[in-house]
């Protein structure tokens, strides 16, 4: 248990990808607080992992989209624990479709929750972290090294994400913070599902068939498991990954084809 003692921080913790990081962060010892926007979803998470895991799981709703829901997390966290040492920055979807399709609304969400509360939380966190030594581990996704026209608004926020966390790892360098990034590919998640689904019944086919096409079409063996993104964000944060510093690493199979 690497990480005996530490407190971890972990929005989107809720489901999918995020939970998957907060249960293997308290496998290796660590206290966690998650936080999302479902107080009930949240609080069955909390209560499986606490429950599998014997350490102590915070759970905090909070609509991280805004100021005031970045500064209540930041507020329950640091009363509940006296010392802050990760911070996974896993919260955030954003709508895909045609270019012309997609209303300022829908682009303004997408940045207000993903990228903005990513920014915030950073700065929040940031002074804790540099007491302790921490780390910042940021789950933002392949789409920010390949534009798609299908998926604008999500490329966008990942690419402005992606460049985020390159500066603050230098900030890092000053004060001795880790700072990483994982650009999951596609990953089954609850969410995914449902979007093949969706798709499925559009198309008139099998979610079954959706999934080997899309395999196919990306030229991968299978689609990631949260646990492959999980087992890296944990690694990211332990003494032995100290000199890993402002990269960002690609969790997709070999989806992303480009040099970089």
């Amino acid at each position: 248990m690497d990480l005996e003692g530490k407190v971890a921080v972990v929005t989107g913790g809720s489901r999918g990808i995020g939970k998957g990081i907060a249960r293997r962060l308290a496998d290796e010892g660590s206290d966690v607080v998650i936080s999302a926007r479902s107080a009930d979803t949240l609080e069955a998470s909390a209560k499986e992992i606490a429950t599998a895991t014997g350490r102590r799981v915070e759970p905090v709703p909070a609509d991280l989209s805004t100021l005031e829901g970045c500064e209540e997390l930041h507020r329950q966290a640091t009363a509940s624990f006296d010392h802050i040492d990760i911070l996974i920055n896993c919260a955030g979807a954003t709508k895909s479709g045609p270019f012309v399709e997609l209303s300022d609304q829908l682009w303004q969400e997408g940045f207000d929750l993903k990228f903005f509360g990513a920014v915030r939380l950073s700065r929040l966190f940031w002074p804790h972290l540099v007491a302790s030594h921490g780390s910042v581990v940021n789950i933002v996704g392949g789409m920010a090294r390949t534009p798609n026209p299908g998926f604008a608004i999500g490329g966008s926020v990942n690419a402005a994400l992606a460049n985020f966390s390159k500066a603050l790892a230098g900030q890092g360098l000053i004060d001795d913070v880790n700072v990483n990034t994982i650009h999951p590919g596609q990953v089954q998640t609850e969410r995914l599902t449902e979007m093949m689904t969706d798709q499925a019944a559009a198309q008139g086919k099998t979610p079954e068939q959706v999934l080997e096409e899309t395999i196919q079409r990306q030229g991968i063996r299978r689609l990631g498991t949260i646990e492959d993104v999980a087992e890296l964000a944990v690694f990211l944060c332990l003494p032995q990954a100290r000199h890993i510093q402002g990269t960002a690493i690609s969790v997709d199979g070999g989806g992303t084809k480009g040099l970089f």
